[in-house]
């Protein structure tokens, strides 16, 4: 998929809010849409710009890739960005992901330690380098295979651009649907097979760890 060919489509509808209280907002997107506003009026619909019809005071704290959906947290003051965005950084959220890989893997759980850094002259792709790439770790387990495919739990420890597809696309088990990672039949799915389905972090005003989810939609 480059950039001349793609057409930025994203699917219609308000946000469904998941949680919303006087400093955060979880949300769980669809696959499709952008977090934020992409390069191009063409690209300026997006999550948080549908979002600030309801909530103006809307603040970005991570992103989910265009093609991943599901469960996503926006700050309402610039006291609980800061406060999300230092947990983040300090992987402090746990996050567990639903996928559907191509194949069907032998083992039944792992980790993927591959450092990864942008492709250059094929960007957006990221790749494995093991002398520039910043370090990435996904821990995975298989819950079901069969029929030519695997249905896969991850768990990402670093926070890395489309870590979880680089990585699953290295062990030979692209996820379903990857326009940029997978090939062939794999790739001949009507979306990416990857969703969000929970986010664990401490509440930026309580201090307490909550949990948010959303069930995979295939």
């Amino acid at each position: 998929m480059s950039e001349t060919t793609f057409i930025y489509a994203p699917p219609p509808g308000a946000p469904v809010i998941l949680h919303a209280d006087e400093t955060i907002i979880v949300v769980n997107k669809p696959s499709g849409l952008l977090s934020v506003p992409g390069r191009g009026e063409d690209r300026s619909d997006c999550l948080i710009n549908r979002l600030r019809a309801e909530f103006p005071d809307v603040l970005l704290v991570h992103r989910l890739d265009l093609d991943t959906s599901g469960v996503i947290i926006f700050a309402r003051t610039k006291a609980a960005q800061g406060h999300l965005g230092k947990q983040f950084e300090a992987r402090i959220p746990k996050k567990i992901y639903a996928a559907r890989l191509w194949g069907e893997m032998a083992e039944k759980e792992g980790r993927v330690d591959l450092p990864l850094i942008v492709d250059w002259p094929n960007r957006p792709r990221q790749h494995v380098n093991f002398e520039t790439g910043k370090p990435a770790v996904t821990d995975w387990r298989a819950l079901k295979t069969g029929n030519g495919e695997t249905r896969v739990r991850l768990m990402p420890l670093t926070g890395r651009s489309h870590q979880l597809r680089v990585h699953m696309a290295a062990l030979g088990h692209p996820i379903l649907g990857d326009p940029l990672y997978a090939e062939g039949e794999a790739q001949a799915h009507p979306r990416l097979m990857l969703h969000a389905e929970s986010l664990r972090l401490r509440h930026p005003d309580t201090g307490v760890m909550q949990s948010f989810s959303a069930p995979a939609p295939f």
